[in-house]
């Protein structure tokens, strides 16, 4: 049988990266995207081939035409037709109140967490719906539990970027449901990841992690097998809908 083809974007680091290995165990050969850090680049790739998979890693930037072209040009060129998509990339930049935060960093925000995202999904359909030659197969889009929470205080910016993901999820799924795909979301609330330190915030982990009603953050590990369900067969009948990971919040 043909091995599944999947591609993660920002799949190097953080959940990208523990997604990436989980669905590797799950016997994927994997596409990953990365914007900058070469190093853990091959690190993850190493390991994904590790696992048995086959591995192959895109630097670009997904804010540009040109990156997300890129991107679905070496997903699609493989062996085997491309099946699923984890639309996982995003930062939140900064950790302030909205009135606090540089315009700049507003736009680039919405740029990387909606726009972009929004453009990966658009190229997804058109790389795995059967009406434009593709094999059927599912997009996983990564949103926030802050999409509900909203994130007073730290990031109201990155929030409202993650509940147009959500929208996205709901209206796309019904869109192309009959051309073979579904369409999933997994919202993760506080996670172990550098997302804090790279906004500026290397200690929010201890700072807010006690909100949290299981009393912790969760791992990448934890998101990963989300998206690994939602990927595969077990879930066939569930699409247009967020999974929540966030350990009550």
């Amino acid at each position: 049988m043909t091995r599944p083809v999947t591609l993660v974007t920002g799949g190097t680091r953080g959940i990208g990266a523990a997604t990436a290995l989980r669905l590797a165990a799950d016997g994927h050969d994997l596409v990953l995207g990365h914007a900058r850090d070469e190093v853990a680049a091959s690190e993850t790739a190493a390991a994904v081939r590790e696992a048995g998979a086959s591995c192959t890693v895109v630097r670009g930037d997904l804010t540009t035409d040109d990156g997300i072209d890129a991107l679905f040009a070496a997903a699609t060129s493989g062996a085997g037709p491309l099946t699923g998509v984890v639309n996982n990339a995003g930062a939140t930049l900064h950790i302030a109140p909205l009135a606090e935060t540089p315009v700049d960093v507003v736009r680039r925000s919405i740029e990387l967490n909606l726009t972009a995202a929004i453009l990966v999904a658009r190229a997804a359909v058109r790389a795995l719906g059967r009406s434009y030659g593709g094999a059927g197969g599912v997009l996983v889009n990564i949103g926030s539990g802050a999409a509900t929470l909203g994130a007073p205080g730290e990031y109201v910016h990155y929030a409202s970027a993650k509940a147009g993901i959500d929208a996205l999820t709901v209206g796309l799924a019904q869109e192309v449901a009959a051309d073979g795909v579904r369409v999933v979301a997994v919202a993760p609330g506080l996670v172990d990841t550098r997302i804090h330190a790279d906004a500026g915030d290397p200690g929010r982990l201890e700072r807010v992690g006690g909100r949290v009603p299981l009393g912790r953050a969760g791992t990448p590990d934890e998101i990963a097998e989300a998206v690994a369900w939602l990927l595969s067969d077990a879930a066939s009948y569930v699409t247009g809908t967020t999974l929540r990971v966030a350990g009550g919040r």
